[in-house]
């Protein structure tokens, strides 16, 4: 079996700058792992795990199947543009995981939703 590395800049860029952060050490390790093991979450998902107000981070890509009925601030990976929609809709904030832990390095009051 051979090994692949990483070939997106936006996975490598925030693998390397989590890595370098314990706090965000989790998103790392998730990110680092096989590509069999990415994830992708609806915001139905989110919304019904996630309580008014939290900060969210999603080491993958939002969907859109489901309502968002809570105002949320969501980190991720990636977005689907009818989930950006959603969440904006919801007056919520869809922002890129990398932004997040320039932002919010101790990662205080972050949730890691993985869908699993």
């Amino acid at each position: 079996m051979q090994l692949r590395k990483k070939t997106s800049p936006d996975i490598i860029a925030t693998i390397i700058i989590s890595k370098k952060n314990s706090a965000w050490k989790k998103i790392a390790d998730l990110l680092s792992s096989p590509r069999s093991n990415k994830i992708g979450i609806n915001i139905g998902e989110i919304s019904k795990t996630s309580k008014e107000g939290e900060i969210i981070a999603i080491p993958g890509k939002v969907l859109s199947q489901g309502e968002m009925e809570k105002k949320l601030k969501i980190a991720a990976l990636g977005f689907s543009e009818a989930a950006r929609e959603k969440i904006l809709e919801a007056k919520g904030q869809a922002i890129t995981l990398i932004d997040e832990i320039k932002s919010n390095p101790s990662a205080k009051g972050v949730r890691i939703i993985t869908g699993k």
